[in-house]
C-alpha cells in the first residue's frame, strides 16, 4: 500500500499583539497549502496502485495479488474410529522454486519412509462422487491432496468447500484440463490454464487461497512450464503409482491395481481420480487394506497459500459472470415493510 509522508509540524508560541495574528495566518495558509499537496499526491499514487497489472508480458512475480488469504485446515473432529487408517505424520512444504514430486516424474526429493503413502484425487469437484469420497476420508479420519479442475470448481464451489472443511489439501489441476502440450496452444495460453485454474479454486474456496500445487493434465509436463511454474514457487505434482482408474470399468479393478502397484513400490503417492464413479465404490476397500497392510498416510501442507495473480481473479468473476459475496447486512439488504 502506498503511504504518505506526515508533513512537518511547527508549534508557534504566543505572543500578544496583532504581530502574532498575522503571523499565526499566514502559518495556517502555509499548511493548508502543504496538506492540499499532499492529499493530491496521495490520491494520484492511489489511482495508480489501483490500476490492474497486465498480463502475459509483465514478470509473473510482478502481477501476483498482495497477502493472500490461506485456505487453512480447520482443527480436525477426534477420529471416534479406533479401528481407522488415521494420519502417520504430517509434512510441511516450502514450495519456493517449484519442487517435483512423484518418482514418476522427479527422482530429486525421496521424503517418504517405507510404508508410507500420499492419497492424492484429481478432476473433482463433483456431485456425489466427491462427497462419496469424503465421507470415506473421514470414517478413516485420513486425508488427501485434491487437485480440482478449474470449472468444475466453479460449477459447484460449496463441494469444494466442503473439501476444504474437511481439512484436505487442495491445489489445482488447470482451468480446463487442457493438454499443456498441444502445440496448438502458444506460451501465454498455457499460463492462461494454470492461473486461471488456480483463480478459479481460490474464487470457489471464497476468496481462500489453496496451496501452491499444481499437477499437470494426463502428467504432461511441457519443460518451459515446469520453469514457469518454478518462478511462481508453485510445487509440481506427479505420482509414484497410477491406479488408472479411469479406465476401470469396476471397483475391484482399482483395488486390485493400487494395492499390487504399492506394494510393489512399498510406498509412494497415490493417483486417484474423485470425479469417478468407481474410485468413490472402490476407496473404502483401498483404505481398508492399506490399514491392514502397515501403511501410513502421510499429509502434505503447503509452507504458504499461492499467490493468485490479480488479473486472473478478476477475470474469473467478470468474464463467467459469477455471482459475489456481499458484504453488506442483512437490515441493508432485507427489510420488513408489512407483517
Amino acid at each position: 500500500m502506498n503511504q504518505g509522508q506526515e508533513a512537518d509540524r511547527t508549534t508557534a508560541t504566543p505572543r500578544p499583539g496583532a504581530g502574532f495574528e498575522f503571523k499565526e495566518n499566514k502559518m495556517r495558509i502555509a499548511a493548508g497549502l502543504i496538506f492540499a499537496g499532499a492529499v493530491s499526491l496521495l490520491a494520484s499514487s492511489a489511482a495508480w496502485s489501483q490500476t490492474p497489472p497486465a498480463r502475459g508480458v509483465a514478470s509473473p512475480q510482478a502481477a501476483p495479488a498482495p497477502a493472500p488469504a490461506a485456505a487453512a485446515a480447520p482443527t480436525r473432529p477426534p477420529c471416534n474410529n479406533p479401528d481407522a487408517l488415521g494420519i502417520g505424520r504430517t509434512v510441511e512444504i516450502d514450495t519456493t522454486g517449484g519442487p517435483g514430486f512423484g518418482f514418476e516424474h522427479f527422482k530429486e526429493l525421496d521424503f517418504l519412509r517405507d510404508k508410507e503413502v500420499v492419497l492424492t484425487f484429481d478432476d473433482g469437484p463433483w456431485p456425489v462422487n466427491t462427497p462419496s469420497v469424503l465421507k470415506t476420508l473421514a470414517e478413516e479420519c485420513t486425508t488427501g491432496i485434491f487437485f480440482p479442475i478449474g470449472k468444475h470448481a466453479t460449477y459447484y464451489p460449496e463441494i469444494l468447500k466442503q473439501v476444504m472443511a474437511a481439512g484436505h489439501s487442495i491445489g489445482s489441476h488447470t482451468w480446463s484440463h487442457a493438454a499443456l502440450v498441444n502445440k496448438k496452444l502458444n506460451e501465454q495460453q498455457r499460463k492462461d490454464e494454470i492461473e486461471k485454474g488456480f483463480s478459479a479454486v481460490k474464487w470457489a474456496l471464497g476468496g481462500k487461497s489453496p496451496a501452491p500445487f499444481f499437477r499437470f493434465p494426463a502428467l504432461q509436463h511441457p519443460p518451459e512450464m515446469v520453469t514457469y511454474l518454478g518462478t511462481r514457487n508453485i510445487a509440481i505434482f506427479s505420482c509414484d503409482l497410477d491406479s488408472f482408474d479411469f479406465k476401470a470399468s469396476k471397483a475391484q479393478t482399482i483395488i486390485d491395481s493400487v494395492m499390487r502397484k504399492v506394494e510393489k513400490n512399498g510406498k509412494g503417492i497415490i493417483l486417484m481420480h474423485d470425479f469417478q464413479k468407481h474410485t468413490a465404490e472402490a476407496l473404502p476397500e483401498v483404505l481398508k487394506k492399506l490399514k491392514a497392510g502397515g501403511y501410513k498416510v502421510v499429509a502434505m501442507r503447503a509452507k504458504a497459500p499461492v499467490q493468485t495473480i490479480a488479473q486472473y481473479d478478476e477475470d474469473i468473476v467478470k468474464d463467467l459472470k459469477l455471482p459475489t459475496v456481499s458484504s453488506r447486512p442483512v437490515s441493508s439488504v432485507v427489510q420488513t415493510i408489512s407483517e
